[in-house]
Order: structure tokens, then sequence, then C-alpha cells
């Protein structure tokens, strides 16, 4: 065979799946790793305070996994979950007012998983999914790869109008409705019991599923509990409830949870097992021995008492702050506060001032569907002591004034 042709032609791989291709990279991610200097203040991640970690139960925890079975610790699991840990779950969603049984969870990789459990079994390309506005950047990366049409439902600062809702279900017919009712991210707003009424009966008469979301739910400060969507008449055959041990435990143990109608389970363990065949089986027998040993609500009121004194912090150094005519809410739980700047002020532009400042938020553009909403930031409060966030504030205060 002739030299030439022999020789190898380099041919272009295939390309990439459009889906691939067509959903952006995380704003917030990529603020993070900007805040990872050393002295920068940051305001910008949904972060729990390490220092608030139970750090010496967890570990008594993982030392009972391994002592009770270490060969059982070290094996490979069931999709569904360790019984043990599918029981503990169970109990605490009956206890807040929703009957459960452990045959109703699904344990998940964290309750982003989830939710990419659910929208595989749910969503095909084209379907049209609904979401407040604004949302759970994660959650409109994760439609945005299963190639749904995604539609911004009518918010006002309490959270979905449910009389849009119904109109736009009417109209659109979607697949699904996906929102964070209580705490919500990015806005913090908490979605009042009489609309959850509503959108409930909206989604029984006109056939929606609702994908409830609630990782903040424990995280109250003030105000009375509401119940959760899926308890409410009308959605007992249509919610998947979404929870998560990241804010209450740790959120390197990545374990999340899935409450759903049987049907839909049994479809989400398949697609489970299709990602990751089940979730860590050590880390779910240490959560369920945390549980079984450690007064979990104890710690999480030892939590709340921080939370809360960093959420008043911020709020009483936002006017020096943030420029005159800003306006902020005040949410009663989770992690963020939603404000919005003075006509003419753009937060993308003062968060470049900030992090020369060492300081650091989120703009909220990203967390929109359709039209951004430029004037926008969230602030998380939980990183950080009070002391920590009065600094933060002064060098944000000084950015504003370098932004004027």
């Amino acid at each position: 065979m002739p030299a030439a042709a022999a020789t190898a032609v380099a041919s272009t791989p295939p390309s990439f799946a459009a889906r691939a291709t067509s959903v952006g990279g995380s704003p917030v991610r990529e603020i993070l790793a900007l805040t990872e200097r050393p002295g920068v203040i940051s305001f910008a991640g949904g972060l729990p305070a390490p220092e608030l970690f139970d750090t010496a139960g967890l570990r008594a925890s993982y030392d009972a996994a391994f002592a009770t079975s270490a060969r059982r610790a070290l094996q490979y699991s069931t999709t569904e979950g360790v019984p043990e840990l599918r029981a503990a779950v169970a109990d605490r969603a009956t206890t807040r007012g929703l009957a459960t049984g452990p045959d109703d969870v699904l344990i998940t990789s964290g309750s982003q998983q989830a939710l990419t459990l659910i929208t595989a079994t749910l969503v095909e390309p084209g379907d049209v999914v609904l979401v407040e506005n604004p949302t759970y950047l994660a959650a409109l990366q994760c439609f945005g790869l299963a190639g749904a049409r995604v539609m911004a439902v009518p918010c006002d600062e309490q959270g979905i109008l449910p009389d849009a809702l119904a109109d736009i279900v009417a109209r659109e017919r979607p697949k699904l409705l996906y929102t964070i009712p209580t705490f919500q991210n990015p806005t913090g707003r908490t979605l009042p019991a009489e609309r959850r009424a509503a959108i409930a009966k909206t989604a029984a008469r006109l056939g929606l599923w609702l994908v409830e979301d609630d990782p903040y739910g424990d995280l109250r400060y003030e105000g009375d509990h509401v119940p959760w969507l899926a308890a409410h008449p009308g959605a007992e055959d249509r919610t998947v409830l979404l929870g998560s041990f990241s804010k209450v435990m740790a959120p390197g143990l990545r374990l999340g949870w899935l409450r759903a109608p049987a049907a839909l389970r049994r479809a989400a363990v398949v697609a489970k097992q299709a990602a990751d065949l089940h979730t860590s089986t050590v880390d779910q027998l240490a959560a369920a021995h945390y549980l079984a040993a450690v007064d979990l609500d104890a710690h999480v009121a030892t939590v709340r008492a921080a939370y809360r004194a960093r959420r008043d912090a911020l709020l009483a150094g936002l006017p020096e702050a943030l420029p005159a005519g800003s306006e902020w809410n005040r949410p009663e739980g989770g992690m963020f506060v939603w404000a919005r700047l003075p006509e003419g002020w753009d937060a993308a532009a003062l968060l470049t001032s900030a992090i020369a400042e060492r300081v650091a938020f989120v703009p909220g553009a990203p967390f929109h569907t359709g039209p951004s909403d430029l004037r926008t930031l969230r602030l998380s409060f939980t990183t950080h002591t009070s002391e920590e966030i009065g600094e933060g504030l002064r060098r944000l205060g000084v950015a504003v004034a370098v932004g004027r």
C-alpha cells in the first residue's frame, strides 16, 4: 500500500446533543468561584453556616453505621432507599400534617436529583412547564435540558396568582407546575394557604401535576406554619413533594427525598436506576442513625435562632448599604432577601464594583423566565455572622457610592 494511502485523515468528532449546548451554566456557581478568594464576604450562595453543622453527632452516626454492619454500609442497596431512612422521612412528614408511609418515599442524591428524576419521568420535549417568576435557577436548567417550553405564571409579592394560573393552564395545557411555595428561592416569599388551596383545585379540575419543592420549610423564624400544597384536597393524587437534608443536617451528605403517588414514584425509581442505581448506602444509614439518636428539631431550633439574628442584621443594614429608593422584602424564614434597586441601576454592573470591594451578591436577572428585571438582586444571610454581615454591607455601601 502506498505510504500516502496509509496516512490517517483527521476527522471531526460527532457533535454534542442539542440540549448540552442550549442550556447555559449557572451564573450563581460562577459567582461562587469568584467569592472563594480570601477575605470576600459573600451574600451570593445559599450555603448553610458550616460552624452550625452538628459534626460530632454526624461523626457518631457514621461510626454507628459501621459498627452496626460495615458490610451493609459498604454494599449496594435498593434503589428506593434503606428502610430506616424512608421510615424516618415518612414520620417527619406525618408529624407536619401530611400522612405518609415509608412506601410513599424515594430517597435521592439531593433534592436536585429528585427534580431531575421527576422531569425525566413527566416531561417530553416541547411540553409546557409552568414556573414562578423568578424561580430557582437550577430548575430552569433542568427543564431546559429536558427540552421543555418554560412559561412564567404571573406573581405578586406573595407568589402565584391563582386566577392567572387557571387561565394559563386552560390555554396552554401544561404538563406540570413547579413551585417553591415556602421561603421561595430566590425571593424568600411564602404562598398563603388560601392560594395553595386554589392552586390544588385548579390542578384537580384542569389536570396538572404539581411539583412542590420544600428545601427551606424547617427554617421558619416567625409566623405560622402553612400546610404543604400536597396536603390540600384535590392535590393528593397529583403532587410530588421534594425535600432535602441539606439545610438542616449538611449539604455534603447529598441526601434528599421525594413523596409521590405510587405510579409516578415507581416510574421515578426506574429513572433513578438509570442515573445512579441508588443513593450512597453509608450516607443513608448514617442519616438514619442520626435521626434515631439526635433530636433534629432541637438542632434546627438552634440553627433557626442563629439565622434569625443574621436575617435581622442584614435587614437592619440594607437602608445604609443600598441606594436610596431601593426596596426589599422581609422573609419569615429561609435563606434569602430579595431586593430591587431604583430606576437607572443595574445589579450586574453593581456586582462588578462590589467584587472590587470584596463583597458579593447574585443579580436577579438569571432567575427570571422571559424578560428580566435587571434591577433585582438576591442576598443570602445564612453563611456569615451578624458582625461579618455588617462589614459586608459597609463594603456594599462603598460599592454603591462608586457606582453612582
